[in-house]
């Protein structure tokens, strides 16, 4: 026997008597047509008044129009007892605050330590039955707020909000200098370095990329700086704050321009207080600032959208990590 999550239920308004009952669940409950074509594979996926009806049918006001998705677990993700903090979570969203060093997902090389081994964990200890599925991504060494969905609903939604850019999703960073304006917009095309295409850079033939800043505090050395995203490119907010000067503090991948100026050293080779104390001063303060922190000092401290089932507006928020304060305590003391 098939079983179902609890349903999503709409009741037809008088200003929708008569229409089809398929344009009612694409324009009113936002059931894409690859996820109606999933539900009508099952008994009780689609129904009217609680009868399996054709979607081509008219509705009339006053009908209970419900979608029921079929249960489903992360089979290929291996349970284990990762411990990760959670800022909400009901029958469809869970919202968790991820830890540094942690990657969201198992992939090649890493199928096990990830944040979906530690939530398919914990769902499996609460005996329900739930598919892993992160609605955005963070890279393994930020901090934050991410959302997770509980079925393929929730999750299309969201990922609708995101295409449209109705998801307001906010950062902290520690930034190498100050960025001058304090406050505006990058504007610059994202694509991959041909050299290395592991690295993003900004070029004029990349893709379309946007992020709004504003500085919020700075210390000369460096600054917090607020942004927000109105695209989602790979490493976008490291590779624009570079683009303009300001690299995030920590970042090993996109570096300050002083390493360039620092011929035939390594990494190993800056460890030794002999090699920093021979640099100039302005250099030597940016490897000691990078060295104090393990990771990019960049953290999701907020995420907003619209819940899909109850259409509430919903905002989340994680408090700024232990190591980003010790370094902005660092910052604040020079």
């Amino acid at each position: 026997m098939t079983s179902y999550y609890p349903p999503i239920t709409y009741i037809i308004p008088e200003a929708e008597d008569g229409w089809l009952l398929k344009t009612i669940l694409l324009r009113r409950m936002h059931v894409s047509r690859k996820l109606q074509s999933r539900l009508k594979l099952t008994e009780q996926g689609i129904t009217l008044n609680g009868q399996r009806v054709y979607i081509s049918v008219h509705v009339q006001a006053g009908d209970v129009v419900e979608i029921r998705m079929e249960k489903e677990t992360s089979e290929d993700i291996l349970p284990q007892p990762i411990p990760f903090e959670i800022i909400y979570e009901d029958e469809h969203i869970l919202i968790v605050n991820k830890e540094a060093g942690m990657i969201v997902h198992p992939t090649h090389g890493h199928y096990t330590g990830t944040l979906a081994n530690g939530v398919v964990d914990y769902w499996l200890k609460k005996e329900e039955a739930f598919r892993f599925r992160a609605v955005h991504r963070l890279d393994q060494e930020t901090t934050g707020v991410l959302a997770i969905a509980k079925n393929p609903y929730v999750h299309q939604h969201i990922s609708e909000q995101m295409i449209d850019n109705r998801v307001d999703k906010k950062y902290l960073a520690l930034v190498h200098g100050t960025p001058n304006p304090e406050q505006g917009e990058i504007d610059g095309p994202i694509d991959r370095d041909p050299e290395e295409p592991h690295r993003r850079i900004v070029t004029p033939d990349g893709y379309p990329s946007l992020t709004k800043y504003k500085m919020l505090e700075s210390w000369g050395k460096g600054s917090l700086v607020q942004l927000k995203l109105e695209t989602g490119r790979t490493h976008q907010i490291r590779v624009h704050m570079t683009s303009i000067g300001c690299p995030l503090i920590g970042d090993k991948m996109y570096r300050h321009s002083v390493y360039r100026e620092i011929e035939g050293t390594v990494d190993r080779d800056l460890a030794d207080e002999a090699l920093l104390d021979s640099l100039p001063e302005s250099a030597r303060e940016i490897v000691r600032l990078d060295q104090s922190m393990p990771r990019q000092a960049l953290h999701a401290f907020e995420l907003s959208f619209e819940h899909p089932v109850t259409h509430e507006m919903m905002t989340f928020q994680a408090p700024l990590p232990e190591d980003m304060k010790e370094l902005q305590r660092r910052l604040n003391s020079r």
